[in-house]
C-alpha cells in the first residue's frame, strides 16, 4: 500500500480493544434501536426479532415521555397549560405509531408533517430532560430558586425558551454544510483525481426535492471527475423519491456517481432502493467493485447483511489507488488486512445532537473524523443529510472534498 500523506494533523488514540468491545456489548444493546425506522433497526438481525428492537426503543421513549410529562405538568403555572401542554405531547407520540403504520399510504403532505412532528418531538423531548435537570442542580447549589419547578411561569419559561433556543440554532447549523478538504497522495495514482464524498443524505419525508438540488448545485461547482457516495441515500422509504422525481436532479450531476448500500437501503426496501438508484444514474456497488481513472472503488453490502462477501475477496487483483465504500465503520482492520488505501464511511451522524456524540465515540473506533490505520487511511463523515428533526447540535453536516495527487519524489 501506497503511503498516504493528508492535511489533517489531528491524532485520534484507539481505546484498547477489550474495553471497546464491552462499550459496544453494553451500549449497543441499549440504543441499537435510536430511531424508529433508522438507524437501530441494522442490529435487527444480531439482536433478534426486529419487532422487539422497535417495541424496546417505544418503551424507552415512552418512560422518558412519562418523566417528562409529570415534570412539565408541575413546572406549568396553570391547569389549563398542564392539560394542553400533556395532550399536545400526547399526539406528537401518537405521530410516531402513525409514521410506521401508514407513512406509506397516507396523503404525501400529511405524512410529511406527521414524520416531522414525531422525529423532531424526540429531540425536543431530550433536550427538555437535560435542561430540567440543569435546573433542577441549579436550584440544588441555590442559584435558581426552591419553587422554580413548581408552577411557576418563570421557570416554564425558561425551560420552554432554553429548548426552542437550542432547537432554533440546531436548524440554523443543520442547514449550514461544512466543506471537509483531504489531500492523499500515493504512488498508485499517476494524475490528481478530486473527489466529491458525501454519506447519509437521508432523502424522503423530511429532505425534499429542493434541498437536494441545492446539494447537487453545490456538487457540480466543485467540478469533481467522481462522487461518491456511502450509503444511506434513501430514508424511510422510496415513494416520497419517486413520487417528487429525485432522480432528475441526481441526473445533473456532470460526473459519474458511485454508491454503496446503507442500512437504510433495506429499511425502505433493497428493491425500492436499487430501482431508485438505476433511475438516477447511480452505479450502486453491492459488494462489486470498478475500475475508473487509476482507482478500484469497492462498495460492500451493508454490515446488517450477514452474507456480505469477504473484503480480501474484493481486493486480490487490484492494481489501482483502493477506495473502500462501507456505510457503517465498524472493523476497520479489515480493510488495513485487505491493503485498502481509503476506506469512507458514515452511518454515526456523529450522533447528530450533543450527548448522543459521546455515545458514538464510545460504540466506533472512528465515530467522525480521519484516522490513520496501518496502510489506510480512513474517514468516517457526520454525514450531508439528518435522520428526523433538522437539527445539529454538537455536530455538523458536511460534505468530502478529496483529492488524491501523485506521490512527490
Amino acid at each position: 500500500t501506497g503511503r498516504l500523506d493528508n492535511c489533517f494533523t489531528l491524532q485520534k488514540f484507539s481505546q484498547p480493544p477489550f474495553i471497546r468491545a464491552r462499550w459496544e456489548n453494553l451500549i449497543t444493546m441499549l440504543i441499537s434501536c435510536w430511531g424508529l425506522g433508522g438507524e437501530g433497526w441494522i442490529f435487527a438481525g444480531e439482536w433478534g426479532d426486529m419487532r422487539f428492537g422497535f417495541f424496546a426503543v417505544l418503551l424507552g421513549i415512552f418512560v422518558a415521555a412519562v418523566f417528562l410529562f409529570v415534570r412539565i405538568w408541575c413546572i406549568l403555572p396553570t391547569r389549563g397549560l398542564k392539560i394542553a401542554a400533556t395532550a399536545l405531547g400526547l399526539c406528537c407520540f401518537g405521530c410516531l405509531f402513525f409514521l410506521r403504520r401508514y407513512m406509506d399510504v397516507a396523503p404525501m403532505p400529511f405524512a410529511i408533517a406527521i414524520y416531522e412532528i414525531g422525529t423532531s418531538w424526540l429531540i425536543f423531548v431530550l433536550y427538555a430532560l437535560l435542561t430540567i435537570i440543569a435546573m433542577w442542580l441549579l436550584k440544588l447549589v441555590g442559584i435558581l430558586p426552591h419553587d422554580i419547578l413548581r408552577n411557576s411561569a418563570v421557570g416554564s419559561a425558561v425551560l420552554f425558551g432554553t429548548v426552542a433556543i437550542l432547537l432554533t440554532a440546531g436548524y440554523i447549523h443543520y442547514k449550514h454544510k461544512f466543506r471537509q478538504e483531504i489531500e492523499l497522495r500515493s504512488p498508485k495514482v499517476e494524475a490528481p483525481v478530486k473527489l466529491v464524498m458525501l454519506s447519509d443524505m437521508h432523502l424522503g419525508f423530511h429532505i425534499r426535492r429542493s434541498e437536494l438540488a441545492h446539494w447537487v448545485d453545490m456538487i457540480n461547482a466543485e467540478s469533481p471527475d467522481l462522487v461518491l457516495i456511502a450509503g444511506d441515500i434513501v430514508d424511510i422509504s422510496a415513494r416520497p423519491l419517486e413520487e417528487g422525481g429525485y432522480a432528475e436532479e441526481f441526473r445533473r450531476i456532470e460526473a459519474p456517481v458511485f454508491a454503496c448500500v446503507g442500512n437504510h437501503e433495506f429499511i425502505s426496501g433493497r428493491e425500492n432502493a436499487i430501482r431508485f438508484c438505476r433511475e438516477a444514474g447511480i452505479r450502486l456497488l453491492m459488494d462489486e467493485k470498478a475500475d475508473t481513472l487509476g482507482l478500484t472503488i469497492i462498495g460492500r453490502n451493508d454490515a446488517s447483511q450477514r452474507n456480505r462477501a469477504p473484503l480480501k475477496a474484493m481486493t486480490t487483483d487490484a492494481s489501482g489507488f483502493t477506495i473502500l465504500l462501507d456505510h457503517q465503520p465498524n472493523h476497520l482492520d479489515e480493510a488495513v488486512d485487505a491493503g485498502i488505501d481509503f476506506q469512507f464511511s458514515g452511518h454515526t451522524h456523529h450522533g447528530q445532537v450533543w450527548p448522543l456524540s459521546l455515545v458514538t465515540d464510545l460504540l466506533f473506533e472512528d465515530a467522525y473524523g480521519p484516522l490513520q490505520k496501518g496502510g489506510t487511511f480512513c474517514y468516517v463523515t457526520s454525514g450531508l443529510g439528518i435522520w428526523g428533526g433538522k437539527f445539529r447540535i454538537g455536530t455538523r453536516s458536511e460534505y468530502v472534498v478529496a483529492t488524491i495527487r501523485p506521490e512527490e519524489k
